[in-house]
This record gives C-alpha cells, sequence and structure tokens, in this order.
C-alpha cells in the first residue's frame, strides 16, 4: 500500500471519529443549515434542474432535509444505487415514503433504474465526503463508486456542478491527493458555501 493511502486511510480515521462525537441535537441543527445554504445555490435552482444527490447515513451530514425541499419546488433529484461492482446506478427521488433500506444499509429510491450514465444529465451533482482542501480536493470514504461517476462524466464531456457536503471543521488546507483525483466546484458547510472553481461557471450539462 502507497503512503498516500496510508495517509488517506488515517484521516479518514481521525475524520470518522470526530464525526461520532457529534450529538444528534448537533447534527440535526447542521442539516437544517447546509439545506439553507445549499437552496440559494444557482446551480440548484430553476425549477426545471436534474440533480444528483444522495440519502445521508449514520453521522454523514444530513440531507434529507435538502432532497425534500429540492423535490418540492420541482427539481430533479437522482439518487444512487449501489450496484455489486461498487458502481452507480440511479433513480428518480419520489419523497421519503419512496425509499427502501438495503442489506448493506443504504436508502435507495423503490422506482425505475436509470441506469448508471443518467448522471451525466445532471446539471449538479452533490457528493458525500469527509473533507475537502483549498484545492477542491474531496476526501471520500475510499470505496471508489464516486471516482466512477466523476470519471464517467468527464468521459463524456459532462461539466456539472460538483458539491460536496461537509461539517464546518472538514474544510481543510490540504487533504492527500493522487493524479486521478477530481476537484470539486464548492462546498456547503453549516456555516455557509465554499467555492473553489472560478466564478460564474455554466451550472447545465456540458454536450447537451
Amino acid at each position: 500500500m502507497s503512503s498516500g493511502h496510508d495517509s488517506k486511510a488515517g484521516l479518514r480515521e481521525d475524520l470518522l471519529k470526530m464525526r461520532n462525537r457529534l450529538t444528534n441535537s448537533f447534527r440535526t441543527d447542521v442539516e437544517r443549515r447546509i439545506a439553507g445554504h445549499a437552496l440559494e445555490l444557482p446551480e440548484l435552482s430553476g425549477g426545471s434542474r436534474t440533480v444528483a444527490a444522495y440519502v445521508s447515513m449514520g453521522t454523514e451530514p444530513g440531507t434529507r432535509a435538502l432532497l425534500e425541499a429540492l423535490r418540492e419546488r420541482g427539481e430533479r433529484v437522482l439518487l444512487p444505487v449501489l450496484l455489486p461492482d461498487n458502481d452507480l446506478d440511479w433513480g428518480r427521488y419520489e419523497g421519503p415514503d419512496a425509499l427502501v433500506r438495503t442489506s448493506r444499509g443504504l436508502y435507495e429510491p423503490t422506482g425505475p433504474r436509470l441506469g448508471p450514465d443518467a448522471v451525466t444529465a445532471a446539471h449538479a451533482v452533490l457528493l458525500p465526503g469527509l473533507a475537502v482542501d483549498t484545492r477542491g480536493l474531496r476526501l471520500g470514504r475510499g470505496g471508489g463508486s464516486y471516482d466512477r461517476v466523476l470519471a464517467r462524466l468527464e468521459a463524456c464531456g459532462a461539466t456539472p456542478a460538483l458539491v460536496v457536503l461537509l461539517y464546518g471543521h472538514e474544510v481543510l488546507e490540504r487533504v492527500p491527493a493522487e493524479p486521478h483525483d477530481r476537484p470539486v466546484d464548492a462546498a456547503v458547510t453549516p456555516d455557509g458555501v465554499r467555492r473553489f472553481g472560478p466564478p460564474g461557471r455554466p451550472a447545465g450539462p456540458a454536450g447537451r
């Protein structure tokens, strides 16, 4: 195992320990505040946008309030469906009652599967993560699912806004990086939005 992988693993462990110390009341407040800031992003508004998102699990910053708010104002929200090889299929979010918990503990949409390429039509992709640095490089959990998503977007020339949802202390000066890592455009934390890319980047899917 390379030293880069070693340092990523150590940082992941430290960040997960910090998340596990957060109280339920704190996480509830964070969910509300992140939703409020995210809903102000122009990339997530318009009434006809497609937003690829996810259902938060465990101590992750909560996403359910944001998912429901996006759906209620008319955005088309896609949620991931984990495939056996750790790639992601997608289905449309139709409300909290249309989610099912899988054997892996994830919540997935119950509706039709749209295929792994459905994400390429998204105007914005909300990414889970454990940290992001000042370059916009995201530290994920190491499963590789979203690395595949980002590679798929790049391969077809799609350029949706990439947004990671984090706790405030998870915006770091540097995270360990590898050549295949791709930067995100913004991080949303309880304190607001931190942008990393050039201002005014188009929010629509490229090549469409």
